[in-house]
């Protein structure tokens, strides 16, 4: 069956996500690849040009490819970095990891992300304070299949947005805004009222068509976003 350049670049990415070509490693020239994969040059030579154009790779003439140093994030809109909004509203910011499990991805998980059946998830829920005051209820699920270290990261000690951040870079995103009203568990998180209007943000990412993760941010009532064009 003939390879295509979806399934090399994948693989490729796959490799240096799980660390075998790490940040300004070398990667095996075009020739090379071509007779790992079973493909033709063209096929090698296109699944490049997108690592390229996303930031994975840096492609320079005589001195072969390499894995970015830095990744560069070729999104459209920026990913909010909560410490940074918390601060700028001159309060001080605190993380706390709540709980942390891997799970089998649930059906509305595998719908929403076109999961396969059998894919394992971690599932972590978080809470941010400003000024010891609830800031934001984090319910996040990450697809294990596209990033298996997470597994080894302690999340108690560093949030899941900060590390994805820097693990991985995003080509799209889905995200939807909308209010719910509070249940009893929210109000132990958010300190609000059963029935108070809170608003919710879920934000779904992916990177060469594979999803890496799904958050739903919860916020207590009074929470204003503002956003720039």
């Amino acid at each position: 069956m003939r390879v295509t350049y979806k399934e090399v670049k994948a693989d490729i990415l796959a490799k240096i996500v799980r660390g075998d070509w790490g940040p300004g490693e070398l990667v095996p020239n075009e020739m090379d690849l071509t007779e790992t994969y079973n493909c033709a040059r063209a096929t090698v030579n296109r699944a490049m040009r997108e690592l390229a154009d996303e930031g994975i790779i840096e492609r320079r003439r005589k001195a072969g490819t390499r894995v970015r140093e830095t990744r560069i994030l070729q999104a459209k809109f920026d990913i909010p970095v909560l410490r940074n909004e918390i601060e700028a509203l001159n309060a001080e910011y605190r993380y706390s990891l709540v709980s942390s499990s891997v799970e089998n991805a649930p059906d509305w998980l595998r719908a929403r992300l076109q999961l396969p059946k059998a894919a394992d998830v971690l599932h972590l829920i978080c809470m941010h304070y400003a000024d010891g005051n609830p800031y934001q209820y984090e319910d996040r699920w990450i697809n294990l299949d596209a990033l298996p270290q997470a597994r080894e990261i302690d999340f108690s000690k560093l949030g899941p947005n900060d590390w994805l951040m820097s693990e991985i870079p995003y080509s799209e995103a889905e995200i939807s805004f909308s209010a719910a009203l509070a249940d009893k568990e929210m109000t132990e998180f958010l300190e609000c009222a059963v029935g108070d209007p809170i608003f919710i943000v879920e934000r779904s990412t992916w990177h060469a068509e594979q999803a890496m993760t799904y958050v739903r941010l919860s916020h207590k009532p009074g929470h204003r976003m503002t956003t720039r064009y």
